[in-house]
């Protein structure tokens, strides 16, 4: 429970070792660096965007490659593959890789190139799949689609709206033929009307005439919207269609051939994480190179460094590299990163605190007193001991197999170990396991007749949910007074004794006072269901605490205003806050609602499995089925609703009584490793 002291280090090297001890703090990933304090005036600094921008795009080119060999050649690993941590290289290895990165570069190129011509590729077969879409319907026709006719015969080939018959086209294109001439009769026309297709309301023609009619004929067809195809193609469509075909399957057949090209570069694939890895770090080297200012001769900069760590890298730096080095205490008005320290189980929680917002300098880090509230909150929400073994059993596998994995992945696994002990225990107290499921299977199966077999170390909370809501109001004013407590320590810790009297004292007084007066009372008895008789004494001393700490807060909560008159109305409104501490309270009644929700559900459960599987040969087969589904989506959604409400209790309710977040989180220069871990063989 506690932040870690930072020291300044202050840096002054030769500008020839500048590399080497740049190479030296990336290496050790202890030091935060920054120019905030240097005074750079006559000193200038290096322009490395160019370089830095450099080594990213190679970088990012790696990591393309790296997507594009996951699409073709997908890698075979287990379901619990994103456990393992990053590949551990040798030192030998990496430096070969490094030495003959021009090949990686080659490699990323060539599997680019080769992607974006499958790519074109496709882009040709979805344009020859469409080309043969919109000329199916044209199957029909024998001749090319921009057929106009022969010298003495002309052809109108196109569609018309709607849903026509040859009858309505011939009459359309034979009344534009009768102004030329009107003596004719329909039977002795030289026309010819014939429908190639029907479909969406469009419909599709071919008008043959004479030459010397063309015009009357178009003006005919004109009337009733007769339209050209837009793309009419030189080719008979069947032959086109076939040609489209035949070029779509050389297209297949290249594709087919580029993806092998693809695969065939899998072998490649720790080279191009060895090298992305390689150029990321080097533009986080010169990113920092940018930033620092130097003369012809020397090179400064300053960083902040657990102190811990403050001596071991003066005396790197100092006797490797003759580096002038002074260490110093940062002063009070100094913003320091923030770094936590603590125990392995309290650390597990650090996570959910820094998404909430990390402590400033000087201010107290309250992670190992979350840790136990939040894990003691999250089995009680979750309270079944069947799934808080399946949670725990699960984690405790993954953490004692993958000793490599992430450190926030493994803080996360860590916590859901811990909060599946918890839900276990709580399990055991209501007694629940699956649900009532050893009942259910002992009753189908076995013709037990008896009495509860797994019976509850406290009490079952679907039996008395009262006397539940009591205890889960009861440890959330516990949790309420230790977030007072905190700011309480906090207030002694920077030696601010009136605002731990007037603040957390006062506001002790006056809440303990009020519980002390409402237990014995007949609205606690009629909801709780239970009385309280207390001494004389004790009814009197309540009273007292209650208006004493009302007083000191009426008029110490104001204290900083000047104007007496504001500032027992501040104090009056702070009183006013004790609404804002019901409310509070009121909040951890969630405890009993996801607690009874987890159980309820579960007993339905068991329930539809007795149902379904209660005889026959299938009966225990399709009850172990509905028993597994059934679990499996309720341990899901309750742990999720456990985890969401377990956060809203902390940051809302906890935190909300001492906590101000803002801490800026420790950022030391380090390799930028991404895929690999470099290791010397022990």
């Amino acid at each position: 429970m506690a932040v870690v002291e930072m020291q300044l280090l202050s840096v002054c090297g030769l500008k020839k070792n500048r590399k080497a001890v740049l190479e030296t703090l990336q290496d050790l990933g202890v030091m935060e660096v920054t120019t905030d304090h240097i005074e750079d005036e006559g000193l200038e600094k290096m322009d490395t965007a160019g370089q830095r921008t450099t080594f990213l795009k190679r970088a990012e080119s790696m990591d393309e490659a790296l997507k594009i060999l996951k699409r073709y050649a997908p890698e075979k690993t287990s379901l619990l593959a994103s456990f393992s941590g990053r590949k551990i290289l040798k030192p030998d290895e990496y430096r070969t890789y490094v030495d003959e990165r021009k090949k990686a570069i080659k490699a990323a190129r060539r599997i680019e190139k080769l992607e974006r011509t499958i790519t074109e590729c496709r882009g040709t077969l979805l344009k020859d799949r469409n080309q043969i879409e919109s000329l199916k319907p044209w199957i029909k026709l024998d001749v090319p689609m921009n057929f106009s006719g022969t010298k003495t015969t002309g052809a109108l080939i196109g569609t018309v709206p709607g849903s026509r018959t040859a009858e309505e086209v011939y009459a359309a294109a034979l009344e534009g033929l009768s102004g030329n001439r009107p003596q004719m009769e329909a039977g002795s026309a030289p026309l010819s009307a014939d429908i190639l297709f029907s479909e969406n309301d469009t419909t599709g023609v071919c008008v043959l005439f004479l030459r010397e009619d063309e015009a009357a004929v178009a003006e005919g067809l004109r009337k009733i919207g007769f339209a050209r195809p837009s793309q009419p193609e030189d080719e008979v469509p069947r032959d086109k269609i076939a040609g489209l075909e035949a070029e779509m399957a050389e297209t297949d057949e290249k594709i087919q051939e580029l993806t092998q090209r693809i695969a065939g570069f899998a072998g490649e694939r720790e080279r191009l994480r060895a090298v992305s890895d390689y150029y990321r770090t080097r533009a986080e080297k010169y990113k920092f190179l940018g930033t620092i200012p130097q003369s012809e001769e020397v090179f400064f900069f300053e960083g902040w460094v657990p102190k811990d760590q403050a001596d071991r890298v003066k005396t790197l730096l100092s006797e490797g590299f003759g580096a002038l080095v002074e260490v110093e205490t940062p002063a009070e008005d100094m913003v320091t990163p923030t770094l936590l320290k603590n125990n392995k189980f309290s650390a597990s929680v650090e996570s959910v605190l820094e998404s909430y917002g990390l402590p400033q300098k000087g201010r107290v880090d309250p992670t190992f007193v979350m840790s136990i509230f939040y894990v003691f909150f999250f089995g009680m929400m979750l309270s079944d001991a069947g799934y808080g073994l399946v949670m725990s059993i699960a984690c405790g596998i993954i953490l004692l197999k993958y000793k490599r994995m992430d450190s926030g992945l493994r803080r996360s696994i860590s916590l859901f170990f811990w909060c599946g002990l918890s839900t276990t225990f709580w399990g055991f107290m209501y007694g629940g396991f699956f649900g009532d499921v050893i009942q259910v299977v002992a009753e189908t199966y076995f013709g037990y007749t008896g009495g509860t077999i797994l019976k509850p170390l406290w009490f079952e909370p679907l039996k008395n949910p009262m006397l539940l809501l009591i205890w889960c109001l009861l440890f959330g004013v516990i949790h309420l007074f230790m977030g007072l407590a905190l700011k309480g320590y906090e207030a002694i810790r920077q030696k601010d004794f009136v605002s731990f009297f007037a603040d957390v004292i006062a506001w002790y007084m006056l809440l303990v006072g009020l519980i002390l007066m409402l237990l014995p009372s007949d609205l606690f008895a009629s909801i709780a269901g239970m009385t309280f008789t207390f001494p004389p004494f004790v009814n009197t001393l309540a009273k007292i605490l209650a208006i004493a700490g009302a007083v000191v807060i009426l008029f110490m909560a104001g204290r900083t205003n000047k104007n007496f008159i504001v500032r027992i109305a501040l104090g009056a409104y702070d009183i006013y806050g004790i609404t804002g501490w019901l409310s509070d309270v009121l909040s951890y009644s969630r405890l009993l609602a996801l607690g009874l929700a987890t159980g309820v559900i579960a007993s339905v459960i068991n329930m539809m499995a007795k149902m379904v599987g209660g005889s026959g040969f299938l009966g225990p087969i399709l009850f172990i089925l509905v028993f597994l589904l059934g679990h499996t989506l309720n341990i899901g959604i309750n742990a999720l609703g456990a985890y969401v409400h377990t956060n809203r209790l902390q940051f809302v309710e906890f935190f909300g009584k001492f906590y101000e977040g803002g801490g800026k989180k420790f950022a030391p220069f380090k390799t930028a490793n991404k895929y690999i871990e470099i290791k010397e063989e022990m």
